[in-house]
């Protein structure tokens, strides 16, 4: 059983869902496809969608890579899937608000205390701290993949500082340029709604005790790669954008710099990793964040949203036990299931990967963005013996999962309509209540024959269409 297709089912029949967008595709000449795309990529430029690529002897400044293809999702496996990350959400903000306090899970013996004790995002500081809602994580990124079945499961949860969501929104306002009359009559559900729910979320986080917060987004500054959605969501939420030198603590109370004076802040929406919060609490060396900041989140008179400490939720060794705490906590099966997980913490489970390293994807528990791992298939002899004593000596810090057959979709590719193989990244909003955000991030690995989708190594993205009630069902 090869892929599954997104677009074709087995006998090659194109499914309903995109029977409108195959339809429109037929009357379009090469020629046309191409002035479309052309088009989509005069909109990036013109919006600063771009990356730099920093060279020997020069730097030059890209377009990010997108396909003007949509990715099209009928409404009952978006119900599925919203209902699913609705579930899990809740479940590892409580699970988090347990490791955090009282620990009961860990007691009971239904996630091994050592493997979060021993987590490197796992946070001692922010034991017995208040979070509002018990949510500690506001933006949650979950990376899903289509099995071979057809049926969605979680390769990933992104807890700490997810991004992408940026580029969903901007792929959104591209398609509708691109396939205008498509668009209007497939009944795509909006997503321009986010960052108004993204502020609302923000602000829920302070309403308890200060009825209108003032909210900012925290960078690490403009040579950071994802700076653009950083400087594009401030923009769309109305909210400054701040640097950690533009912050002051004073008496437990964090302000920012303005030219009118210092301005109380209530909500820091932060894109700053844990380590670069504060150099008092975390890393001495960092000048991202600003000192003095975690003993006012830890007073009360400021949020950090998401709290840090999220990160242990998300770490690659407790992914296997996320079913478990799902069961723990809600009393209910998952509703998207993960895939296949080996600890190689657990001697069995080492051996098995051990000797099956040119089936499997190692990962290391900590890493992202498609580094620190291994792809056994595609993988060298010597690539696979450095990794085996990789994991003899430190089996904790790895896990292994059977190589995936990511699903395809259409995508344009030099004048051709082809397959590609993608993820997909849905943005889910937790404050005092959980949302999920009625489209996603489609990603999409560019080259020919590639699983890799991260745009770090080489992959892109495209709009993803989520239609609404009755629209495409039939499949």
């Amino acid at each position: 059983m090869g892929p599954y297709d997104e677009m074709r089912a087995p006998l090659g029949e194109v499914r309903p869902h995109y029977a409108a967008l195959q339809a429109r595709l037929s009357t379009l000449s090469a020629a046309e496809l191409a002035d479309r795309q052309k088009t989509q990529e005069r909109f990036f430029l013109l919006q600063g969608i771009t990356f730099t690529v920093y060279g020997a002897e020069s730097s030059t400044e890209r377009i990010i890579p997108t396909d003007i293809l949509p990715r099209i999702i009928p409404a009952a496996e978006w119900s599925r899937i919203e209902a699913g990350l609705t579930q899990r959400l809740r479940a590892l903000n409580m699970f988090l608000a347990d490791i955090y306090s009282e620990q009961q899970i860990l007691m009971d013996g239904v996630v091994p205390r050592e493997l979060v004790m021993q987590a490197p995002s796992y946070r001692r500081e922010m034991q017995n701290l208040y979070v509002p809602h018990n949510a500690y994580a506001n933006v949650c990124g979950s990376d899903l993949i289509r099995q071979e079945n057809g049926e969605f499961a979680v390769l990933e949860d992104n807890l700490r500082v997810p991004s992408g969501v940026s580029y969903m929104l901007a792929n959104r306002e591209a398609s509708k340029r691109v396939f205008p009359g498509t668009f209007r009559a497939a009944g795509v559900r909006a997503i321009d709604r986010y960052p108004d729910l993204l502020l609302t979320t923000l602000k829920s986080m302070a309403a308890d005790w200060r009825p209108n917060p003032q909210v900012v987004v925290l960078t690490p500054g403009v040579y950071n790669s994802a700076y653009y959605e950083h400087a594009y969501l401030a923009r769309l939420m109305g909210v400054p954008l701040v640097e950690g030198r533009d912050l002051v603590v004073h008496d437990n109370m964090v302000y920012m710099r303005t030219t009118t004076g210092l301005r109380r802040i209530d909500v820091i929406y932060r894109r700053v990793d844990d380590d670069f919060i504060d150099p008092l609490t975390f890393r001495r060396d960092s000048s991202l964040g600003a000192a003095g900041l975690f003993n006012a989140y830890r007073a009360g008179n400021v949020v950090i949203c998401n709290a840090p400490g999220t990160g242990v939720a998300d770490d690659k060794a407790v992914y296997a036990y996320v079913p478990e705490i799902i069961r723990y906590y809600l009393g209910e099966d998952a509703i998207l299931p993960n895939i296949e997980t080996y600890l190689c913490r657990e001697p069995a489970q080492l051996s098995h990967v051990l000797a099956n390293l040119d089936k499997l994807v190692v990962k290391a528990v900590g890493a992202s963005g498609g580094y620190g791992m291994l792809v056994g298939p595609h993988s060298t002899k010597a690539q696979r013996d450095a990794f085996a004593d990789a994991l003899r000596a430190d089996p904790s810090n790895y896990i292994a999962q059977p190589t995936i057959q990511l699903s395809t979709a259409p995508c344009l590719i030099d004048g051709a309509v082809e397959p590609r193989h993608v993820d997909l990244r849905p943005f889910i909003l937790s404050g005092e209540k959980i949302v999920v955000t009625p489209g996603a991030l489609t990603r999409v690995a560019l080259k020919k024959g590639s699983l890799v989708v991260n745009s770090s190594q080489g992959g892109g993205s495209k709009d993803t269409w989520v239609l609404s009630d009755g629209k495409g069902d039939r499949s």
